[in-house]
């Protein structure tokens, strides 16, 4: 069953913060665990834009992280992480090495450029200032669509966006997804109203229209981006959250089964020109009583909450002036 806010949050332990320029259209989102979490990252897409990677992986030396932050402004965007991780050396926050303290902050970026906003900021990108913004509002409640990370965000024929959702197994375990979606291909099932998540769905959490029957003849014909000569401009960023205390090799895997839920929800997916990454935190509330039965569990929960959370995205999306594509609700909705 999906958790009581459908969000991330439902991880207990975990925070999200938003900030939001409209004018700018972009943002950031920041994931805040309330203390350090394992962690570590898989990246299946060609072009991804990244800052404190490395160290995510199962055989480098730091365990755990202090944030993970989404942005959009391409590489400029990579300043979101330094704001945060300025904001949480002023909190006390890091990994000690003797008398000081440096915040772990892996930071992913969406490229958002030529979504019609203005990106004339002159000799200083806004993204620092965002990524503080973002973690000073971090709480267990969050919007979802044009907001922090997603604010700018497009697919090839809908407006991307924010999403989020949640899964509570069986055995009490909690897992959550959360996504800035800006996608090269599309995440509906050609042109029609029906997102390619839809076998996934828990209720009418993006409207419950199912898979269209027959499939229409151009449901896997590849549209993308690049029809509007928008190379480049593409990038899904996510991360995947559980309760269930991992080590950081599990993590690893955690995040590349994840990828699992990006390929349903989003065609084609992985390209050369996509930046698909996908991190993985655990905030390591709650041992494993059968450690590789519930990893499997785990990270098949985690490939839905992933699929589910970008279908949300893009259907909570709200327009904006100069949007260059239309947003789901302008295009299906009642």
């Amino acid at each position: 069953m999906q958790g009581p806010r459908n969000l991330i949050t439902d991880v207990p332990g975990l925070l999200v913060g938003n900030a939001s320029d409209p004018v700018l259209k972009s943002g950031a989102t920041v994931l805040l665990p309330e203390d350090p979490a394992v962690a570590s990252v898989a990246i299946h897409g060609g072009a991804p834009g990244t800052r404190e990677i490395a160290l995510l992986e199962p055989e480098q030396t730091v365990a755990a992280v202090d944030a993970i932050v989404l942005a959009g402004g391409s590489a400029f965007g990579l300043d979101a992480g330094a704001g945060v991780q300025g904001r949480l050396a002023e909190l006390g926050r890091g990994y000690q090495v003797g008398p000081v303290r440096v915040p772990i902050v892996p930071t992913a970026i969406l490229f958002d450029l030529l979504n019609g906003g203005d990106k004339s900021w002159g000799q200083s990108a806004p993204y620092r200032d965002l990524g503080r913004a973002a973690l000073d509002a971090a709480g267990y409640d969050f919007p979802l669509g044009t907001v922090g990370a997603g604010t700018g965000a497009t697919t090839a024929n809908l407006k991307g966006g924010l999403g989020s959702a949640s899964m509570v197994l069986a055995n009490g375990i909690t897992v959550g997804a959360i996504v800035a979606v800006n996608a090269l291909g599309r995440a509906t099932v050609g042109d029609s109203r029906h997102f390619w998540a839809s076998p996934f769905e828990f209720g009418d959490e993006f409207g419950a229209f199912g898979l269209p029957h027959p499939l229409p003849a151009d449901a896997v014909s590849v549209r993308t981006k690049l029809d509007a000569l928008k190379a480049g401009a593409n990038t899904t960023i996510a991360a995947v959250a559980t309760d269930a205390a991992l080590t950081k090799s599990e993590a690893k895997r955690l995040a590349v089964m994840a990828h699992d839920g990006l390929a349903r929800a989003l065609w084609p997916a992985h390209t050369p020109l996509d930046g698909d990454l996908v991190f993985a935190l655990s905030t390591g509330r709650k041992p494993l009583d059968r450690q590789l039965e519930d990893m499997v569990q785990i990270g098949a929960a985690a490939a839905s909450c992933l699929a589910r959370a970008i279908a949300r995205g893009i259907y909570h999306a709200s327009p904006a002036p100069d949007d260059p594509v239309p947003t789901w609700q302008q295009r299906f909705g009642s």
